[in-house]
């Protein structure tokens, strides 16, 4: 009976999406002609804002936050930083925008843009759209515009292991987010998120529960190696994951580098 009523209100809230989207999608289009830039980027960010409370309200996804304190002050417009954030769900990619005080800049693939309605309003937004099948290419221009947006303030966001990972797994922890918070000369602020107890990855069966985000210190990119740099933000991340979400790891020892697992083989 709970799968059943969970698949109902999942269905409701999908509906939700799909039909406050078009008018919502329409209306930032249409504001566009006229505006760029934040106006644009908190517009877009008041839909995901209705999306995450329809969520809490149909569903019963709730959400408790924990090291705020360690992002900058929504006073400090110019504090741009390098969010990196473990991802398991649609869930924090909604959230985030949200939630967080600066205007974020996602790194994402730009098929995403083709998608009717949602993808043409992200398209009106200042972020970083790539081609993930021509890498040099895709890399100069997250360097190029990360610089950018960092450096007027913006926080930029990537997900370290490139795609959502099952709860409870650990994905390939890619540098590119550590590469570019070292030419950029921004700090990495780690982000822990058990999304997937409530929104699994491939999937729009929604589970109640609540939805865990930590926020680590900021870590001083000066002077680090791309490697070390994101050995230290892996670190960080997975031990927090297995704090937060014990369930998940009961049968998953934690990899090697990580608090309480073997250690990281000599380089």
């Amino acid at each position: 009976m709970s799968n059943l009523l969970s698949a109902i209100r999942s269905l409701i809230f999908v509906l939700f999406l799909i039909i406050t989207v078009i008018p919502w999608a329409t209306a930032v289009v249409l504001l566009s002609i006229f505006l760029r830039g934040d106006p644009i980027y908190w517009a877009c960010a008041g839909w995901l804002r209705l999306s995450i409370w329809a969520a809490r309200f149909i569903c019963g996804i709730r959400w408790r936050l924990h090291g705020m304190e360690n992002l900058p002050p929504a006073s400090d417009r110019k504090a741009g930083v390098v969010l990196l954030s473990k991802h398991q769900s649609t869930w924090e990619t909604f959230a985030y925008p949200a939630l967080f005080s600066h205007p974020l800049a996602y790194v994402f693939k730009r098929e995403l843009l083709y998608v009717p309605f949602f993808g043409w309003a992200m398209a009106r937004m200042d972020m970083i759209h790539i081609d993930r099948g021509r890498r040099t290419e895709a890399w100069n221009k997250v360097l190029k515009q990360g610089k950018r947006l960092g450096g007027q303030g913006n926080w930029v966001i990537m997900f370290p292991e490139g795609t959502r990972i099952a709860r409870g797994e650990v994905g390939d922890y890619k540098t590119g987010g550590t590469r570019l918070a070292i030419e950029a000369g921004l700090p990495v602020v780690p982000v822990a998120a058990t999304a997937a107890r409530c929104w699994p990855r491939k999937s729009f069966l929604l589970k109640p529960g609540v939805v865990d985000i930590s926020i680590g210190k900021q870590i001083p990119s000066v002077g680090r190696q791309p490697g070390e740099l994101m050995a230290e933000v892996k670190d960080w991340i997975e031990s927090e994951m297995r704090r937060l979400d014990p369930q998940a790891y009961v049968n998953n020892p934690p990899p090697a580098g990580v608090a309480g697992g073997p250690a990281a083989p000599s380089r």
